[in-house]
């Protein structure tokens, strides 16, 4: 009967460890860690080319009906941090944004998504840029699957209002980082 019972444990197990959860994840076949000058502003003293990576998503959640991106940069010496990229309305079929899709001009962000004004006071991705010789900064890049197919907003809301508003409507949201520092 103990022998019995040890096996069905041990077979429970197996298939409860067999049954993994899929979670919500941001990957970039650009990103590995720290930024390259692919990812560095091109103006306040920076020489990048100012480039968004690519991004890609998996696993979210079924109820999603808009995605939005955000990239913070926590360690910027602004005493509120730093906003390098908000965009959002991304319809819920796209699980993807192509390089560069932060330059607005090339029309590679998905059709009806919203790139509004970061701290550089424009819409549209701006790469990293820490002062010279200041520690390495980290750069938060989050995907949010949100509650509602359009957020109440445009080009020209602030950063942190479009933060405050996702917040509200975010059902999962998974992160990466990378580091920059010159």
């Amino acid at each position: 009967m103990k022998k019995i019972m040890l096996i069905s444990v041990a077979l429970t197990l197996l298939v409860a460890g067999s049954v993994v959860a899929q979670e919500f994840t941001l990957k970039s076949d650009d990103l590995r860690g720290q930024l390259t000058q692919t990812q560095v502003f091109s103006g306040f003293g920076c020489s990048g080319e100012n480039i968004s990576p690519s991004l890609k998503w998996i696993n979210a959640p079924s109820d999603t009906k808009s995605f939005a991106i955000t990239v913070y940069d926590p360690d910027a010496p602004t005493g509120s941090g730093w906003w390098h990229w908000v965009i959002f309305n991304i319809p819920a079929d796209v699980n993807e944004l192509k390089a560069d899709a932060g330059r607005i001009e090339k029309n590679l962000a998905p059709a009806g998504s919203i790139q509004s004004v970061t701290d550089f006071g424009k819409p549209g991705f701006g790469g990293a840029c820490p002062p010279q010789g200041d520690k390495a900064h980290r750069y938060i890049f989050t995907v949010y699957a949100l509650s509602i197919a359009k957020l109440d907003l445009d080009e020209k809301t602030p950063p942190a209002m479009v933060g405050f508003v996702l917040n509200s409507h975010t059902i999962a949201k998974a992160s990466l980082i990378a580091y920059y520092q010159r």
